[in-house]
């Protein structure tokens, strides 16, 4: 708020009476800077820049009997009409398009249909197709043609013009027949903006608004349809200067209020948010639709804040002239005026439902006001004047859908000369034009002097300084006009037309030499729309006897200061009310998901929270978020989780049809792969922000975090694809975007980045100020869903039946788990061999769930060895016997006594055994957060200190977690922990699937799915520790014939052979990465069963197929040798190139060396033959062999270094090269070595890639991981070579 100074009054004398003066002269919605201008001298409201009716002078009420009359002769059988409805409508011309010739351009009209989303019932066939705009400064002409969507009468007739007059709406309801037909066009346009239009969905919801108002005469918005209806009629508006904002108008949905002191809450929020301390938002707060004949929910005063006006016995006022009928007004419901000075705020005037309206001081608080001062005269600050920062439009009405919503505060914010030129120096308003003229010197006898132009130009200098001054949110008429020119341009683009009223867009100061004054402009009526209303007191009877049958009597003062008192508290409470934050996770592992209901519980101390997968969440919802937060990892070497592929397709689809409809050619994608969607964001990033004004996303504030693993060279990259893509199509980052580094201090990364990210937004929304931050921080370490002895206990099963093994597996996991038997398994490496790689043959059963194509994935729901568990079970404490079934109950009162126990639903009835074989992951490294609960269960002190240092998640924890110790081996490190099986089926991580990629052909193999598989072993300690197993290898190579193999499939529809079966593939995969490539083979071989390999003309109906593979030594591990042979033979494989690393007395080779022995022909292959490029292995081998790809390129075709990587890309958005990428070793002494020296230096960065271990065979990386880049790999580790 301003400082107070000494008030200076002046008495304003009018050549007429004030009571002749209107102040419906308001505009809808300004969005965050602007406000359109008033072209009439009403006594009245200032016009906010960016509202649909700007400052108006003295007005007349038109009375018409017709009053806004639809088009006749439409059909209302059939309300979803087919989008080839507006077939014939004109075509739009392009901005900067000069139209040459009327026939040329109503040929051209014919021809072509308008791209806009606002599909309204079709005009009048009679109506020209289009209308010629043309600007006088440049010549250029344009087509309008948006004019045909408008099926509601102009005003205006062929003997007069009624432009400059503010026509009252009509009071009333409408007939059902012509509500069905407004309601048909918003709903269409809403589907239609949001490309479902003729859908399923679409349909339901006409058919659900069809019977609402056969039941009942009326409907009610779905709140995503009240925000775009309400953003559409800012849009419409022809009389507002702002437009180009409109996509950032912040909707509060205040439908469900039914008391006055409701309404008064809802503004209390509303002006909070909106003034913002100064940095203006535009904002717009909707009361219920009418659904009667009365008024409804109305806010009486023109403007939530508003200067009152005390007529003097000689005829003259002190305050604003503008509103001395609604001073008369508050003093006729009983109040008793403030201190009788200029600048007294008025009370609000609220009425709900038709109530009678009550009296509400706006709280002090609310109200930010501005000193006027000058830059160069002192003396202007003597005037005493000043102005308010939020001009609130509260006297008009939305008209969206057939409904009308009296009630609709909003606000933009000023554009100076709505102040500087309007309510100062109006005659009828503050009239300072004199006076101010009188300081300056100037001659005021006459008008030749220009005095009036002089000192109308400095005040406007003068509130423009105050207002930058006070870094209160104002622009200028000349930066307006321009951006309304530009919205122009867009409009006509977009929809092919822009409505706009000449006469009140052209500013009242300078308005030649605005852009705007040389513009050609079409005023026509489209909806939603935004509506001037009649004063609420106009058919309101003040008489103390009765109003509609109820004795009514003016309050007394005391009954007035108790309403005030009470208006305070409402504050209070209003201000409580908490804006949404939407927390949006992606995960594989749950890393994620745990992540992002931490920040739910820090967040909900000042916002209300919602935390959801991205798979569950609607994508449509999104542009109508307020606060959006990501948390999310990266699934191998840049691709989304899979729980994150829909959402991810949906911003990629949003940003192409952004760009594309704004006429910006950025390189499709062939198809749909995230490494494609990383080249979009990559291609698009540069353009969205610098030229695009309307943008999908403009509302949303947003901060990412994304997991990731700098071993990977896309270091958390669907993080940064979410963040690039939000960014690009007009999202405000509140905060820079967090990373959590899986190799050091993840989750310390994490809490660092929510605490900042909690603190911006608190500071953006202006929330939170009694909010306790060290208590908010603290929440991050006390996860109340996490375990407290009191909270949970287990309690055994009454039936004693377990939940069958693979229908658990299926709620656990949210995919449909089916059993496989084991046909057999054999190790394919030779006896002489160290290592084993084993086959591993299932029989599907014929289940469809598992039904697969070369490429795809199959996902094994493991055991844990027997020997663990057994381990894990001696060191709990328990009176359950290990096999009894049990559940594990919650109290969410965490006290016994008061409390609800309600079963965990994290693990289905099971045995304490059942869950540690089957569902807990107890050999992965216990997280900080398990270590910090576990160290409140330690006895000894020196155990407990420990288990606290490591449970911060510092470097430490990092240090210690390299050796990857598992469960048991910590609880021998920390023997004094008590531990409850209540404790490990709470808070041990889940046992997560492992991936592999299928090794076979189902139509070699009907009914089989077959798996190469190396069963991996590591030791801890520099090799010399115990020996740790990998869960899964190690399971399946113990496990006997018929024994049962939960599974599903994982689509890799990335990963597949060339639908253009002509075309040439190259394949490269050491070890086991030839996994994917056997069943490749055997496909070609099916396929050469049925087709020749040449047609009759002699062509290649069967491109070639070139496979390059790396293991150790010839005799011990070159697996599927004689397949591969056969499959040479049979034709299936053109060329195998095997590369050895371990031969005797040979230099150690390497895929990457067989690929540069065949340069020549990788090279025809690549760029000549234009075909594909597979690679399957670990993530370092398949950045080295990108880089061979490089430089072959550079060597054979001549291409400089940054060409050949750009190639690489243009392959990925083609959809030419292909990778399936394995987690990295993070077991070898390279590895460790590695991490120990970058804890030390504590130095940032990926890291350093070891010859000897990307170039490795690669046996030891043969799981694919569900954790991949981001979360916990799981056991896919190797022996040291």
């Amino acid at each position: 708020m301003a400082p107070k100074q000494k008030e200076t009054f002046y008495k304003i004398t009018f050549r007429q009476s004030p009571t002749e003066v209107k102040q419906n002269r308001i505009t809808p919605p300004g969005s965050r800077g602007h406000a359109p201008q008033n072209k009439s001298a009403t006594a009245g409201q200032n016009g906010i820049h960016g509202h649909p009716l700007a400052n108006g002078a003295k007005t007349q009420h038109v009375n018409r009997s017709d009053g806004l009359e639809l088009a006749n002769g439409d059909d209302l059988g059939n309300r979803i009409r087919p989008a080839a409805l507006a077939q014939d409508s004109g075509k739009v011309a392009q901005p900067g398009t000069k139209v040459q010739e009327d026939k040329n351009n109503e040929a051209a009209a014919a021809a072509v249909p308008v791209t806009q989303e606002a599909v309204g019932t079709r005009a009048d066939k009679s109506k020209e197709k289009y209308v010629r705009i043309q600007n006088m400064l440049d010549g250029k002409q344009y087509t309008d043609t948006l004019h045909q969507k408008s099926f509601v009468k102009a005003s205006c007739d062929n003997q007069k013009c009624h432009g400059s007059i503010v026509v009252p709406k009509k009071a009333g309801i409408r007939s059902k027949e012509e509500l069905l037909r407004h309601a048909e066009d918003f709903i269409r346009q809403y589907y239609t903006n949001n490309k479902r239009e003729d859908t399923p969905s679409h349909r339901d919801r006409w058919a659900e608004v069809e019977a609402s108002v056969e039941e009942r005469g009326t409907y009610d918005l779905t709140e995503s349809e009240l925000i775009f209806g309400a953003k559409t009629a800012w849009r419409n508006a022809p009389r507002c200067i702002g437009r180009i904002q409109w996509t950032k108008l912040q909707v509060f949905d205040a439908r469900k209020v039914n008391t006055t002191h409701d309404m008064f809450q809802a503004i209390c929020r509303h002006m909070s948010y909106a003034t913002n301390n100064g940095n203006l938002r535009s904002t717009i707060t909707v009361f219920p639709h009418k659904v009667s004949g009365g008024p409804g929910f109305r806010v009486w005063n023109s403007q939530l804040i508003r200067y009152a006006c005390y007529k003097q016995p000689d005829g003259t006022f002190i305050g604003d002239p503008a509103n001395l009928e609604i001073t008369e007004v508050c003093q006729k419901l009983g109040w008793r005026g403030g201190s009788g000075g200029a600048w007294d705020v008025l009370p609000l005037v609220l009425q709900a439902n038709g109530e009678h309206p009550e009296l509400f001081e706006v709280p002090r608080d609310l109200i930010l006001e501005v000193e006027i001062t000058h830059p160069d005269y002192d003396w202007f600050a003597d005037l005493g004047l000043r102005w308010y920062a939020l001009p609130a439009i509260c006297n008009m009405m939305l008209d969206v859908g057939g409904l009308e919503f009296p009630g609709i505060p909003f606000n933009g914010w000023y554009m100076v000369t709505e102040i500087g030129a309007r309510d100062f120096c109006d005659e009828n308003r503050l009239n300072m034009c004199e006076p101010i003229a009188n300081k300056m010197g100037l001659d005021t006898s006459t008008d030749t002097s220009l005095w009036k132009d002089k000192a109308l130009v400095e005040t406007n200098i003068a509130v423009m300084h105050s207002f930058q001054k006070a870094n209160v949110t104002m622009t200028d008429h000349h930066t307006a006009s321009k951006s309304f020119m530009k919205h122009m341009e867009n409009e006509q683009r977009l929809r092919g037309g822009c409505p706009a009223d000449w006469v009140w867009v052209v500013p009242p100061l300078s308005g030649n030499i605005t852009p705007v004054f040389h513009q050609e402009m079409l005023c026509y009526n489209l909806k939603p729309s935004y509506e001037y209303q009649e004063d609420p007191w106009r058919t309101y009877s003040f008489d103390t006897t009765e109003h509609d049958g109820v004795r009514r009597r003016r309050k007394s003062l005391k009954e007035v200061a108790i309403a005030i008192k009470f208006a305070a508290k409402l504050m209070k409470t209003a201000l409580a009310e908490r804006i949404r934050a939407t927390i949006l996770y992606a995960t594989e592992t749950g890393r994620s998901e745990t992540y992002a209901k931490m920040l739910g519980e820090i967040f909900k101390r000042a916002f209300n929270v919602r935390v959801h997968s991205m798979e569950d969440y609607d994508p449509e919802e999104l542009r109508d978020e307020t606060l959006v937060l990501v948390v999310t990892s990266t699934f191998g070497n840049g691709d989304p989780p899979e729980n994150g592929q829909k959402f991810r397709k949906y911003l990629v689809e949003l940003s192409k049809d952004h760009l594309k409809t704004n006429n910006y050619s950025v390189s499709s994608p062939a198809d749909k792969s995230s490494s494609d969607d990383r080249e979009w964001v990559r291609g698009a990033g540069a353009t969205t922000n610098h030229h695009i004004s309307c943008q999908p996303l403009e509302n949303i504030r947003y901060s990412v975090f994304g997991l990731g693993s700098s071993a990977y060279p896309n270091f958390a990259a669907f993080g940064k694809t979410i963040d690039s893509l939000i960014a690009n199509m007009g999202g405000e980052k509140i905060l820079a975007m967090g990373e959590g580094d899986e190799l050091r201090g993840q989750e310390d990364s994490f809490k660092k980045w929510a605490k900042m990210v909690f603190q911006s937004a608190c500071g953006t929304f202006n929330v939170g100020g009694d909010v306790n931050m060290n208590e908010a921080n603290e929440s991050l370490q006390n996860d109340r869903l996490g375990w407290t002895p009191e909270k949970f206990r287990l309690v055994p099963k009454e039936t004693e039946d377990a939940s069958e093994l693979c229908e658990a597996l299926t709620k656990l996991h949210k995919k449909t788990v089916m059993p496989c038997l084991l046909l057999s398994s054999r190790n394919l490496h030779s006896e002489d061999s160290t290592r084993s790689t084993i086959q591993v043959r299932l029989d599907t059963q014929g289940t469809d769930e598992l039904q697969f194509v070369p490429g795809d994935h199959i996902a094994i729901c493991p055991t844990n060895e027997e020997e663990l568990v057994n381990a894990v079970i001696s060191r709990i404490n328990s009176e359950m016997k290990p096999d009894q079934v049990v559940v594990v109950q919650v109290n969410q009162h965490q006290t016994t006594q008061s409390g609800s126990w309600q079963t965990s639903k994290r693990l289905p009835p099971c045995s304490m055994r059942h869950a540690l074989e089957h569902y807990l992951d107890i050999t992965t490294p216990p997280s900080p957060s398990f270590l910090r609960l576990l160290s409140f269960q330690a006895t000894n002190e020196e155990e407990r200190a420990r288990l606290t240092l490591l449970g911060e998640g510092c470097d430490a924890y990092d240090e210690w977690k390299l050796d990857s110790p598992t469960l048991v081996e910590v609880f021998t490190k920390f023997p004094s922990a008590q531990l409850s099986i209540e404790f490990l089926m709470q808070e041990v991580p889940l046992l997560k699937p492992r991936y592999y990629s299928i090794s076979s052909s189902s139509d070699m193999h009907p009914g089989e799915i077959h798996l190469t598989v190396a069963v991996v072993q590591w030791r801890t300690e520099g090799d010399s520790g115990s020996l740790h197993n990998g869960v899964c290898s190690t399971w399946l190579n113990r496990l006997e014939r018929g024994a049962v193999v939960p599974a599903f499939i994982r689509p890799a529809p990335l990963f597949r052979l060339p639908e253009k079966k002509d075309l040439p593939c190259i394949l490269v995969g050491p070890g086991t990465g030839i996994a994917p490539f056997r069943s490749f083979w055997q496909q070609r071989q099916i396929d050469l069963q049925f087709d020749s390999a040449l047609n009759d003309k002699g062509q290649k109906v069967l491109g070639d197929i070139y496979m390059f593979f790396g293991c150790r030594h010839p005799k011990l591990d070159n697996i599927y040798s004689e397949e591969k042979a056969k499959a040479i033979q049979e034709g299936a494989l053109k060329e195998v190139h095997v590369a050895y690393s371990r031969e005797e007395n040979k230099s150690k080779r390497y895929v990457q060396h067989a690929l540069q022995d065949e340069a020549k022909t990788v090279h025809d292959i690549i760029c000549t033959k234009m075909g594909h490029f597979f690679v399957c292995g670990d993530v370092s081998m398949a950045g080295d062999v990108q880089k061979t790809l490089e430089t072959i390129l550079c060597e054979q075709g001549g291409f400089p270094s940054e060409r050949a990587n750009e190639y690489v890309h243009k392959m990925r958005e083609q959809g030419r090269y292909h990778e399936d990428i394995f987690g990295v070793t993070l077991r070898t002494t390279e590895i460790r070595k590695q991490n120990r020296v970058r804890l030390i230096s504590n130095t940032e960065g990926s890291l350093p890639q070891s010859k000897d271990l990307s170039h490795n065979n690669m046996t030891s990386n043969l799981i694919k991981s569900s954790t991949r880049n981001g979360e916990k790999r799981g056991n896919q580790f190797k022996v040291p070579a």
